[in-house]
């Protein structure tokens, strides 16, 4: 296996915007930084303190326009800038009242009526909003998407799957054999737990922010509907895009 890290990608939001990492430092039993760290609660949400299943929150596979977010966390100055083609550019500080209120503005453009109403930001305490309450990273390979393309006609955008890890230089699929085995990235190790099962959010063009593709149609068709895996930190450490990707034998 002659694997490397492609690319390192963070969800700050979660389901809403995407942004891409040259380097970061992963943490033992934790999960990659600034990822997923808050969700926009709805009306019909029942929130407490901690974790919360997906149900509770604005999701890409509810409205699918949201797919096409991007965001640039800036850590200096505590902002979330988010971007989208049809809400335009907007820069808040999450942890702020007033600046809560102009998200949900800016969600309004995008957000159906018919939909539960976004009603404020949720960061749960000690926990990521991912969509298991483990501090798993998922893990993804440059190779499965191009076989899933070829499959359904058309030249899919890895971020359809919001990704955290990328790797390239994989046979397709060969990451589906790392379930219960350590994988070591840069100085990192993680122990992959399972595979991911996918929903109808990527079937959302993440340009367009439209269904236009049947994904699941796809994997179906190959006899399971998993793409991608879930691994913890096991061994923290600097990992950066090129770092040699190798199973631990």
């Amino acid at each position: 296996m002659n694997a490397t890290l492609d690319r390192i990608i963070r969800h700050p939001l979660k389901a809403i915007g995407r942004e891409e990492l040259i380097r970061t430092i992963l943490t033992r039993g934790q999960w990659l930084p600034m990822d997923r760290v808050w969700a926009v609660a709805h009306e019909r949400s029942k929130l407490e303190q901690g974790w919360a299943p997906k149900a509770n929150f604005l999701r890409g596979v509810t409205e699918p326009n949201l797919m096409a977010a991007t965001c640039i966390w800036d850590e200096s100055h505590a902002r979330l800038q988010l971007a989208h083609p049809e809400a335009g550019e907007i820069s808040i500080c999450p942890n702020t009242a007033s600046d809560t209120s102009v998200l949900l503005d800016w969600l309004s453009r995008i957000w159906p009526e018919e939909l539960p109403r976004p009603t404020g930001l949720y960061r749960a305490a000690d926990s990521h909003l991912t969509d298991a309450p483990d501090p798993w990273i998922s893990i993804n390979s440059l190779a499965s998407n191009n076989s899933i393309s070829q499959m359904a006609g058309h030249n899919l955008s890895i971020h359809r799957w919001r990704g955290n890890l990328w790797i390239a230089g994989l046979a397709p699929w060969e990451e589906k054999g790392w379930v219960g085995k350590e994988i070591r990235v840069g100085e990192t190790a993680l122990q992959v737990h399972c595979e991911i099962t996918r929903c109808k959010a990527t079937m959302a063009n993440p340009d367009t922010g439209r269904r236009d593709v049947d994904t699941l149609g796809a994997l179906q068709a190959l006899g399971h509907q998993e793409f991608g895996v879930f691994a913890e930190v096991i061994h923290g450490g600097k990992i950066a895009t090129g770092d040699t990707v190798e199973v631990a034998t």
